[in-house]
């Protein structure tokens, strides 16, 4: 069990001392947790078991806003919301950490490497996948070299806010940029010689994933999970399941199963979990479990499916 994994989720307190930061959802709820340890109060803004897509902030995150350090947000579109709520602010020494910026991103709706026979999946959902995210695809966190890409700009905010800590902020990132990089050496250990390479999602949520390690993600939905397909593409899903003897149809535990077990009834396949580490459930955080053995789990559901 990791620090961060069984810290409470803390309000922000102005009569403490130590920074305080607020997190836009969970993965970077992890981060800033490991690298600030003591040093700081970190509040994250979604709670367990919500689904960050369409949650909205309420009178009482703007109050913990007001009394914030630092706000730590994706960005690529994931938090819809942020450029209207802290304009609103009257906190003007909060400092604004977008933990994408400089990275390259996939744009909304990519699919890794299609065969001519493949499902033409590029447009699916274009329209609502952008009113959602925007033009790029958020879920960066998913390819551990770019979580290292946020790992660090978490790093560096906090150093720069509190230069004081600077060793303690960074030996604590060296230690998670460590785990990272074995956990990208593991993916790329177990994955290789698999001769499946295509996955059936719930959600577009896995092209940063499965173009790391040269996979292909067929999506059932777009970006945002809770639309549903129609009938031309559930017929889609299937044709392409049966052709390439998919086995597994993967589904998340914050969005309904019910679509992904409709088809795996269909083709005779099981279901089974891949989640987007887009929040973790109050039992999932009370287990213990936290970034890191939730990426472990994804690799073995993976190499499960694939095999």
């Amino acid at each position: 069990m990791t620090a961060s994994a069984c810290k409470p989720i803390a309000e922000p307190d102005q009569g403490d001392e130590r920074l305080q930061i607020v997190t836009s959802f969970y993965v970077l709820y992890d981060f800033a947790s490991r690298i600030g340890g003591d040093h700081v109060v970190v509040t994250n803004l979604v709670p367990p078991g919500a689904e960050p897509h369409h949650w909205e902030p309420d009178a009482s995150d703007l109050v913990r806003l007001e009394k914030a350090d630092l706000l730590i947000f994706n960005g690529a579109g994931m938090e819809h919301w942020v450029e209207k709520v802290t304009s609103s602010l009257t906190n003007k020494d909060l400092v604004m950490v977008e933990t994408t910026k400089g990275l390259s991103l996939l744009a909304a709706g990519h699919s890794y490497d299609h065969d001519d026979d493949a499902l033409e999946e590029e447009n699916h959902d274009e329209e609502e996948d952008e009113e959602m995210t925007g033009q790029f695809d958020p879920h960066v966190w998913l390819d551990p070299v770019k979580a290292r890409h946020q790992l660090n700009m978490i790093r560096d905010a906090l150093i720069a806010a509190r230069p004081e800590y600077a060793a303690d902020f960074r030996a604590a990132a060296d230690l998670a940029a460590a785990e990272l990089t074995a956990l990208d050496d593991a993916y790329r250990e177990a994955l290789r010689d698999l001769t499946r390479r295509e996955i059936i999602v719930a959600h577009e949520a896995f092209a940063y994933l499965t173009e790391a390690y040269g996979l292909q993600q067929i999506g059932i939905e777009g970006l945002a999970s809770e639309t549903e397909p129609d009938p031309a593409r559930m017929a889609e899903i299937i044709t392409f399941a049966q052709e390439h003897d998919v086995k597994v149809i993967f589904f998340e535990e914050l969005a309904s199963p019910k679509v992904a077990e409709t088809i795996a009834r269909e083709i005779g396949a099981r279901t089974a979990v891949l989640n987007p580490l887009e929040g973790l459930t109050a039992e999932q955080i009370s287990a213990g479990e936290d970034y890191f053995s939730i990426m472990r789990q994804n690799l073995e559901a993976l190499v499960g499916a694939l095999s």
